[in-house]
């Protein structure tokens, strides 16, 4: 028991030490000229409420339109994505394949197609049906291409933080991490995590290693397979994506569940090999790599640990005690709650948004359930899907 709460006692900290790294930011250079040509693609299953008003936002970014298509992958549609998708000026690309399901599968499909035509592009850029885009967006992908990095996330906001308390903690939840754990890890120099939407990759890479992640988490898997091979993901602070939370508490958590059945599977497949690998070469990458996926195990052992001393008074949890005696666990409970707000004001979010900080915690805890049933559905593929309604346009969420 003892070396599991020193384990225990180190995540804690590692963690906290690392959100420390988050509190500045690198003087970046000017933005590099426009040289490196994109494909825009998004994955959208019954979309049309959303569909329009992303493809009219990515036809007004900030950078030269004959660098960069758009993409749209109506996969398994029943509804009228794929026309509005058309009429808004995109090239869509139809698939129906009801045994692989999911946006992995898709975005698979569409990249064969990609790589076959005939117009080749220098990087592609992955987005989810419900963003929007921040009009600098590919010049800040450009610059770190430009840079030498072969692939890239960008910082996830919220289209919609104020709807209903489950978006305004879901959302403190995003700003907590682009701060204090993306940015941190890019500071360090580390390997960030992809998240879903936003990523930016280049051909090159993905010709070279192939996409293969068609897991329900297919940006940890990526991450994970491209960091297992050397090459790691890199931070743009400034490249800014607005995507839609969930209105309800039941589409968080049946979202959250999915990603924790995924990041479980993702664990017990490259946790063995990073750790090793990481310890082998001394590549602290790849170790900081394997601490994130040790995640979901971290939040099970801890939630035993609890119990143990509930139900036993402490008779196992000796280390854990000198710690209460020296009222360390107390200072570690005021820290962990006063980081949300530095992420907020770092970042200059809406003052709106501090109210809810204090359901912020409520909201984690409930991923102690989440990740024990992720642990029990591990080996389920089934595709969850998030309904979206917002369709805003960009002019409207900026405002």
């Amino acid at each position: 028991m003892v070396p599991l709460q020193f384990l225990i006692i180190f995540c804690t900290f590692y963690y906290l030490i690392l959100s420390l790294f988050g509190f500045w930011r690198k003087k970046e250079g000017p933005p590099a000229s426009p040289s490196k040509s994109f494909a825009l693609v998004v994955a959208a299953h019954n979309e049309e409420a959303v569909i329009g008003p992303l493809v009219e936002n990515l036809k007004e970014l900030e950078y030269p339109r004959e660098l960069y298509e758009i993409f749209i992958v109506a996969d398994n549609c029943s509804d009228r994505t794929a026309a509005i998708a058309r009429e808004a000026g995109a090239q869509v690309h139809e698939r129906f394949n009801e045994e692989q399901r999911g946006k992995g599968y898709a975005l698979e499909w569409m990249f064969e197609k990609i790589f076959r035509m005939e117009r080749q592009f220098d990087a592609v850029v992955i987005f989810d049906a419900d963003n929007l885009v921040k009009p600098n967006f590919l010049l800040e992908m450009n610059t770190k291409l430009e840079q030498g990095h072969q692939i890239v996330q960008c910082y996830l906001d919220s289209k919609n933080p104020f709807d209903t308390w489950v978006t305004a903690t879901f959302s403190i939840a995003f700003w907590h991490i682009n701060r204090l754990i993306q940015l941190a890890r890019y500071n360090l120099g580390l390997s960030n995590i992809l998240g879903g939407t936003g990523m930016c990759i280049s051909t090159e890479t993905l010709r070279q290693y192939g996409w293969g992640a068609t897991s329900l988490t297919e940006d940890l898997e990526f991450s994970m397979k491209a960091l297992l091979n050397g090459v790691k993901t890199t931070w743009a602070h400034e490249a800014i994506i607005y995507d839609e939370k969930p209105l309800k508490f039941k589409q968080s958590w049946n979202q959250r569940k999915r990603w924790a059945q995924g990041h479980v599977d993702c664990f017990f497949r490259y946790f063995p090999q990073l750790l090793w690998k990481g310890l082998r070469t001394g590549n602290f990458s790849m170790l900081d790599g394997a601490i994130h996926l040790f995640q979901p195990a971290l939040v099970m052992i801890v939630t035993f640990f609890l119990m143990m001393n509930f139900f036993l008074h402490g008779s196992y949890t000796q280390v854990f005690g000198l710690m209460n005696d020296l009222s360390l666990w107390q200072l570690l409970s005021y820290v962990q709650l006063a980081l949300p707000f530095a992420a907020l004001l770092l970042d200059k979010v809406d003052r709106r948004a501090f109210k809810w900080v204090l359901l912020y915690p409520f909201f984690i805890y409930t991923w102690v359930p989440i990740v024990f049933l992720g642990f029990l559905h591990r080996n389920k593929r089934d595709w969850s899907h998030t309904v979206h309604t917002r369709g805003l346009s960009y002019n409207e969420v900026i405002k």
